[in-house]
């Protein structure tokens, strides 16, 4: 089969890129790139592309909108190579960072429930938890119960550079203590960095989280972030649904090839049919 699809009908580069919407330059960059095997020549040095080829562009796109387009790109390189063992691994890395994606929305929607509404302990479980401040000989409390930087950065496993950056963003606003002039993360602001911790583990810029924050402080409350984890949770389902057709496409490809993944033979265009 892999023969025939080869040495069969002859195509140009622009009647890959029609049936998909693509410029001709993009398939032969696609080419160039390894994410379709070589093509056969003319005499007169023009490009011959096959079914086969077809395929390959085909698997390659359905690829995209489930592994990204590096991974994608990386998939079938080592497809046309035959490396096997390289492209599944590659599958199986995206298959598990969905996996943990989808760990991470539920953990926000836990983090939701737990912090609405917002109690008293949030910000004394961050001190206790951790008795030590940002430094050898920092305070970790306040006499108020607020929690200083280097404690609540420890239980985010964050640094406490990353907290500074939050709070020049508007994610965080904590006050100063009069005395130390430390930052003092109040219940509000635990609750705000626990929520940007979430929200940036799940794709989100710092950009798009401080209007929900925003929304949270104004509203009183985290059911604003609602319609956010509604459209993560859809992003997750329609990825993964595209991991499918990606496989499916990606298996005619490899039964195109006649089930194996040597690199296809290129043959002259100069040669009979």
């Amino acid at each position: 089969m892999a023969r025939n699809l080869q040495s069969g009908e002859r195509l140009r580069p622009v009647d890959l890129a029609r049936g998909h919407g693509l410029s001709t330059q993009a398939v032969r960059n696609y080419e160039e790139a390894g994410i379709l095997p070589a093509a056969a020549r003319t005499p007169h040095g023009y490009r011959t592309y096959t079914p086969l080829h077809a395929r390959a562009l085909g698997a390659f796109l359905a690829l995209v909108p489930g592994h990204g387009h590096p991974t994608a790109t990386s998939i079938m390189r080592a497809v046309n190579r035959g490396a096997a063992d390289e492209a599944f691994g590659l599958i199986d890395e995206s298959h598990a960072q969905l996996l943990d994606d989808r760990r991470t929305l539920q953990a926000v929607e836990r983090a939701v429930r737990d912090l609405a509404p917002t109690t008293a302990s949030a910000s004394d479980a961050v001190v206790s938890s951790h008795g030590s401040g940002s430094g050898p000989g920092s305070p970790s409390r306040t006499g108020s119960g607020g929690a200083f930087i280097g404690p609540l950065a420890q239980e985010l496993g964050l640094r406490p550079a990353t907290l500074r950056k939050w709070e020049r963003a508007g994610l965080v606003r904590p006050r100063r203590d009069p005395l130390t002039g430390y930052r003092v993360y109040g219940e509000a602001d635990v609750r705000d960095a626990r929520l940007a911790h979430q929200l940036r583990r799940g794709g989100y810029l710092l950009e798009q989280i401080a209007p929900l924050l925003d929304q949270v402080r104004s509203a009183g409350g985290l059911e604003p972030l609602e319609a956010a984890l509604g459209d993560w949770r859809g992003r997750l389902s329609a990825r993964g649904r595209a991991m499918l057709t990606g496989a499916a496409e990606l298996e005619a490809y490899l039964r195109a090839r006649g089930g194996d993944l040597d690199p296809p033979r290129v043959t002259s265009a100069r040669r009979p049919v």
